[in-house]
């Protein structure tokens, strides 16, 4: 069975995984995940209609987010657990056409049911749902296009679904908002008609760049509100003596849990990745037995899970095929899976997760101490504002650089570390998301009190850089574009692209991309892009750093 996957970028020769993903991602399942996307734009053609009618379903809002970010790179790998949410989105789409036919005749307004997605129906088994999602694959969709029309529809479906990871991480926390989903139904309803021209497709992809500012600003007052501001905290990142579990991904409220349940049991609790910026949140840190991060960036656990001597959950995406020598003290929890781990469901019961590390042996022993800084959020840095606006007026901080985005394994990633490295003295560095793993470790000393790294936190609280970069905008009275600011960003899945069109619909310019430029955006779509935004790929680190500081 053949397959075409070119969301990420460690995307096969930077064209599209046509084989195996190069992710882990097998044919069947990526074929699936097609499938999905289209039932999900079905049900998302009533859904939309009915909110024009001022009309929704929160169960039908919450399928549409669920199952765009179980298709994200990294997440579900279990083709049995999105043939699930396939056939649940046939039920969904009844449920959103019931509810818009109600609608149009409560308000006197005639039925106009759509075509396309919304007329599909599941085949009764399994091999009749691989032929359908054959026929809606995307290499179809370039058939029918042609390339750049593709492109330009992936480019916004996936900046959806980095936008639904993060509204379903609002969500769990109890925040949702019925405009934001009123959005996501009426953008995939638009994906679902012709004759768009390129003005109507840029129009679009900066709409999409808007709903997951909205979304990222709902997902840092459930954070926040939650678990309180985000404060500079120490964190120590080498082991200590003890029982363990290593907590990865993104969800704060099952570390929460799992804190809670292992509170007492003499059983100490690592971040790993994503979850290293919860030791800024007060409300998480307070748990004496959260005692630490553990190893790097999502893409080396094949490397230091085996090392690592207690269980290990994933509470969202970046998982990587296990190996047999932690798969048994594996969980995963949530939307995240993988065929033959073990899932702890919607009960949030982490049981297995703390008998396996009581089995586990555990750190013998205590590690020499190394510690690292995080938690510069939006509000730590609004309050750091008045001094590094006094040393950019006096000259002490020449330039600030914001470098970071999503890590991965393809060569050409240590351009980030050298960059980082080659920053000069009188500059400071803004980070954030797992990119930050290429240099985070590293002493970069102070500028007149001011630390020159500033760890800002996970992927979505890009929020908080936008927020500062907004502040420091109004304080000298100029665009973003003039500060003394350098966006150097890495990619590799969709919530990274969902925050490229953030920046994009904020007309932030010349963002230098890489490590290499998304396969889905062809020559034309990048001419786009760079007619508007000036977006660059990135070259050398030395050729880069002085264009930067040379305001080009």
């Amino acid at each position: 069975m053949s397959m075409f996957c070119y969301q990420c970028e460690q995307t096969a020769k930077s064209t599209a995984c046509t084989v195996h993903g190069v992710c882990g991602k097998d044919p069947e399942t990526a074929a699936l995940q097609d499938l999905l996307v289209h039932a999900t734009k079905g049900i998302a053609q009533y859904a939309a209609r009915a909110a024009e009618l001022g009309v929704h379903d929160r169960l039908v809002d919450r399928a549409i987010i669920e199952n765009l970010f179980a298709t994200v790179t990294n997440v579900d790998f279990d083709p049995a657990r999105i043939e699930q949410h396939i056939r649940a989105s046939a039920r969904f789409k009844s449920k959103a056409k019931a509810t818009y036919e109600e609608a149009a005749s409560a308000s006197g307004k005639p039925v106009h049911n759509p075509d396309g997605p919304a007329t599909w129906e599941p085949a009764p088994d399994h091999d009749g749902l691989l032929q359908q999602a054959h026929a809606v694959s995307i290499a179809k969709e370039i058939d029918a296009d042609g390339p750049t029309v593709a492109g330009l529809k992936e480019l916004i479906t996936y900046g959806l679904k980095g936008a639904a990871a993060y509204a379903d991480h609002a969500r769990v926390l109890g925040h949702e908002d019925e405009s934001i989903y009123t959005r996501f139904a009426a953008t995939l309803d638009f994906l679902t008609k012709d004759g768009h021209s390129s003005e109507d497709f840029l129009a679009q992809v900066l709409a999409t760049g808007k709903l997951n500012l909205d979304v990222m600003a709902l997902l840092d007052a459930a954070n926040t509100g939650a678990y309180g501001t985000p404060e500079p905290t120490r964190v120590r990142t080498t082991p200590v003596a003890g029982k363990c579990i290593l907590v990865s991904g993104h969800d704060l409220k099952d570390l929460e849990l799992l804190l809670q349940q292992t509170e007492g049991t003499g059983i100490n609790i690592y971040t790993h990745s994503e979850m290293l910026p919860a030791h800024g949140y007060p409300q998480l840190n307070k748990y004496d037995h959260l005692v630490g991060n553990y190893g790097g960036a999502w893409q080396d656990q094949q490397q230091e899970f085996p090392e690592f001597p207690g269980a290990i959950l994933f509470t969202t995406n970046c998982i990587q095929k296990p190996a047999m020598t932690y798969q048994e003290r594996l969980f995963t929890t949530g939307l995240v899976a993988w065929p033959d781990v073990q899932h702890i469901g919607e009960d949030k019961d982490f049981t297995p997760v703390i008998e396996a590390a009581k089995a586990a042996p555990g750190f013998a022993e205590d590690a020499p101490e190394h510690w690292i800084t995080v938690g510069f959020g939006h509000g730590a840095l609004m309050q750091a504002a008045p001094a590094v606006i006094d040393a950019i007026k006096g000259g002490a901080l020449r330039h600030l650089f914001l470098i970071g985005g999503c890590d991965g394994a393809k060569t050409g990633r240590n351009y980030y570390t050298e960059f980082a490295e080659q920053v000069p003295g009188d500059c400071a560095i803004l980070t954030l998301a797992c990119g930050k793993y290429r240099f985070n470790k590293q002493d970069f000393g102070e500028i007149g009190g001011i630390p020159r790294l500033l760890d800002v936190g996970q992927c979505n609280d890009s929020y908080s850089a936008i927020k500062v970069a907004g502040a420091l905008a109004e304080a000298f009275e100029c665009d973003i574009n003039e500060l003394p600011l350098s966006f150097i960003v890495s990619w590799f899945e969709q919530k990274a692209v969902a925050i490229l069109l953030t920046l994009l619909y904020l007309g932030v310019k010349d963002i230098r991309l890489g490590p290499t430029l998304p396969a889905f955006i062809t020559p034309e779509v990048l001419d786009l892009l760079v007619e508007h935004y000036q977006i660059k790929p990135i070259g050398t680190p030395e050729e880069d750093l002085a264009a930067a500081l040379a305001g080009k």
